[in-house]
């Protein structure tokens, strides 16, 4: 009997269109999410930012959710807050407008609303997009076993916060969709919308130079007609000027030229006591090293060894790891264009583990192994780790130490 059921359910489930077993995939990923915020509000202590038994609707509005809805409320501040010191107090000049905006329209009235919408609509399109990435370059099953682990891994939350990353993963997977079947039109509607939904649009523009290099050397296997040419340059273009277009806005809005980048320092007060008055490529990372090192007992330059060592692995997975291969140039020259950008810009934390969510490609390289076994019990881990993020960042949430 149970065999029989066993085998009918198999039947159903392969004839079901791909659309189908992904809304199938997506909807119980969803529910797992919902019970682990349910045990998470129900474990919540009096030393939570959120209290004692906090709502869904909390953890929705819960941390950077709040400057979004800030934003879509109020707009962007003219004159920029400062502390004791005179240095420049975090802001909304952070945080992009897209998502904000966006998630107010959709739910009218009430924006927690239409921020869950935006983001469990986003989710779903993009494990579509995922998929159709992927297909071409690691089979069906493989695909659909890296939307299983994208759906459920261990930043599945923000499937269900008021955080526009997935809206912005959702963009990107259709961009790279995009340049990888040379249909670069569309690319002039998609990369601006990208550009004003989170930071990180430079990788992108980074990754189409990269893009174009490599096409112009493969011209003779795949020819560079002129007008691709035109198209790649003309994007590269366009998608630096929209990167760096919202540091312009904001320093035209309030008057200060160096805005943004004091916005985005102010946040590196809540790690080091001595944030760097001007923002250098790199340093970010340097003193993250040094200040983990310190936190460990360790010496400066072993945390800056540490991180040479992690940077040079990192490059040698995505240039020489099989599985990693498989999925394409176009996936990892992007992947590498944005480890390169978050070298560059991010002072590594607590959210660093979110800040790598656009590297969600990468799934489908831990989806290549065809174990039955190994699949399944990477799907288990990713599920626990989904838990441990969502009862450190939002059951227990005490401390700058657990920012999601």
């Amino acid at each position: 009997m149970a065999h029989r059921l066993l085998t009918a359910g198999i039947r159903h489930w392969v004839q079901l269109p791909v659309t189908g077993r992904i809304a199938v995939i997506y909807l119980l990923a969803r529910l797992v999410t919902t019970s682990f915020f349910v045990l998470a509000a129900s474990l919540s202590t009096p030393s939570s930012r959120f209290g004692m038994q906090p709502g869904l609707g909390d953890y929705v509005l819960g941390w950077d959710a709040q400057w979004y809805w800030w934003v879509a409320e109020n707009g962007y501040p003219s004159t920029l807050p400062t502390i004791d010191t005179g240095a420049v107090a975090e802001n909304a000049w952070a945080f992009m407008p897209v998502y904000a905006f966006v998630a107010k329209a959709a739910g009218f009235s009430n924006w927690g609303a239409g921020a869950l919408l935006i983001s469990l609509v986003a989710g779903f399109l993009a494990c579509l997009a995922l998929h159709r990435l992927l297909r071409d370059r690691i089979g069906g099953t493989a695909a659909m076993w890296a939307v299983a682990f994208f759906a459920c891994g261990p930043l599945a939350a923000l499937f269900q916060v008021g955080y526009a990353e997935v809206l912005f993963v959702l963009l990107l997977l259709v961009a790279l969709d995009l340049v990888a079947r040379h249909r670069y039109g569309l690319l002039y509607l998609v990369v601006p919308v990208m550009g004003f939904t989170r930071p990180g649009i430079l990788a992108f523009a980074l990754f189409l130079g990269l893009h174009g290099i490599m096409r112009w050397r493969r011209r003779r296997d795949d020819p560079l007609p002129t007008r691709h040419i035109v198209h790649i340059v003309a994007l590269g273009a366009l998608t630096t000027v929209v990167g760096f277009s919202w540091q312009v806005i904001a320093a035209v809005v309030t008057g200060e030229p160096g805005a943004y980048l004091q916005t985005e320092l102010a946040w590196r007060r809540n790690w080091i006591d001595d944030p760097p008055a001007d923002f250098l490529p790199f340093d970010g990372f340097v003193r993250g090293a040094q200040f983990w090192a310190s936190q460990w007992g360790l010496a400066d330059w072993l945390g800056v060894a540490a991180l040479g060592v992690l940077v040079v692995g990192a490059a040698l997975l995505l240039l020489r790891s099989p599985s990693v291969r498989k999925l394409g140039p176009d996936v990892r020259l992007w992947s590498a264009s944005y480890l390169l950008y978050l070298l560059a810009v991010f002072f590594p934390q607590s959210s660093t583990l979110r800040l790598l969510m656009p590297l969600t490609p990468l799934w489908g390289a831990l989806a290549v192994p065809r174990s039955r076994l190994y699949r399944w019990g990477l799907l288990l881990a990713c599920l626990i780790g989904q838990w441990l993020w969502i009862y450190s960042m939002y059951g227990l949430a005490q401390t700058f130490w657990q920012v999601p």
